[in-house]
């Protein structure tokens, strides 16, 4: 059995034990602010792949968001990057609209990503080099939408902030719509499948977009961070996500005007 078929696996079998445990009650705790919140639904889940990851591959490293893997400081040999629960708001107060995430490297070079829709029951997935899949549904390559003729999604919060908002706001008021779905995981693989023409954020850790971004690259999508340089694993980062000429717009003739800005914002990245 390959890395790849035993993650397959292995996220679909934490994904039922989590529809099971949401039978029971949701234990909710603060992290950084009151918005910021883990369950001990993420916890048993990180715990979960954990655990069976080092029992099946000792030598593989993880990074997951509820403590795993945070003194990882390079990316030799094999590391999977995992979040348990991506979309833990909506997950409190929705108990859809989140899903578990795996990115594996190795030796820093993608090799297969993960984006589980639990509630849905759909399994975004991908070997690198062999297509991206909707359950067993091949995914077609991206098609080149323009910025008019997209939906963008980004979280509104973003517009409201003094350095951010005169930045994204041209962006919005230039796209069709913008939507904010809460996980940014799922928004990658929605870019990926069509439903999004780009997704952007200013800052978002690795567990969050690592799964999802193997994937959009498996249809010829492009992710990097809002200088245009490639995406880290190792620490938080901005994230622009779209078809390759859309992904290219938004950076040379949107956020390209706002580089001594976004040079500051990730200075406090690393």
């Amino acid at each position: 059995m390959t890395v790849y078929e035993y993650a397959k696996g292995l996220i679909l079998e934490a994904g039922n034990n989590v529809t099971k445990i949401m039978q029971q009650d949701i234990e909710i705790e603060t992290k950084s602010n009151p918005n910021d919140l883990v369950t001990n639904v993420d916890k048993a889940t990180e715990k979960f792949l954990f655990e069976n990851i080092k029992k099946t591959y000792p030598n593989h490293f993880v990074i997951g968001e509820e403590g795993h893997g945070h003194d990882v400081t390079h990316t030799n040999g094999v590391v999977w990057v995992v979040d348990p629960i991506d979309g833990t708001l909506n997950f409190v107060h929705q108990q859809e609209n989140f899903a578990i995430s795996i990115g594996i490297f190795k030796d820093g070079e993608p090799y297969a990503g993960f984006v589980y829709d639990v509630i849905n029951n759909k399994l975004y997935h991908c070997k690198v080099g062999e297509g991206a899949f909707e359950n067993e549904h091949l995914l077609q390559n991206l098609a080149h939408h323009t910025l008019e003729k997209s939906i963008i999604g980004i979280n509104p919060n973003w517009l409201t902030k003094p350095k951010l908002g005169p930045m994204l706001q041209p962006i919005v008021e230039d796209s069709r719509s913008a939507r904010a779905y809460g996980s940014a995981a799922l928004e990658i693989v929605f870019v990926a499948t069509g439903k999004l023409g780009a997704y952007i954020t200013p800052r978002l850790q690795p567990w969050d977009f690592a799964g999802g971004m193997i994937i959009l690259s498996e249809v010829r999508g492009k992710a990097t961070n809002m200088l245009g340089e490639p995406l880290s694993i190792l620490h938080p980062n901005s994230v622009v996500v779209a078809n390759a000429n859309l992904h290219d717009d938004l950076i040379n003739n949107y956020l390209g005007n706002y580089k001594d800005t976004l040079i500051k914002l990730h200075e406090r990245f690393k």
